[in-house]
């Protein structure tokens, strides 16, 4: 599966359980438990709850998926 393949999804962090993983809440009221993308973990980019972000979701499992960018 490529990245093409992937649903983008945009929502609000909910909860942050630690580790990078954490729950946001879309905006079609469904809740994925996310992580954070290598890129952002590379770069040192924080997310805390509040902060509206950018999730990519697999479409066989919508239960989870990758933060990929976070909103000013």
């Amino acid at each position: 599966m490529s990245r093409d393949d992937l649903i983008q999804l945009e929502g609000v962090v909910s909860r942050v359980l630690g580790r990078g993983t954490m729950e946001i809440e879309c905006e079609n009221d469904v809740v994925v438990r996310g992580v954070l993308s290598g890129r952002m973990k590379k770069n040192r980019i924080k997310v805390i709850q509040g902060d509206r972000v950018k999730v990519s979701v697999s479409p066989y499992d919508t239960s989870h998926g990758l933060v990929t960018y976070r909103y000013r």
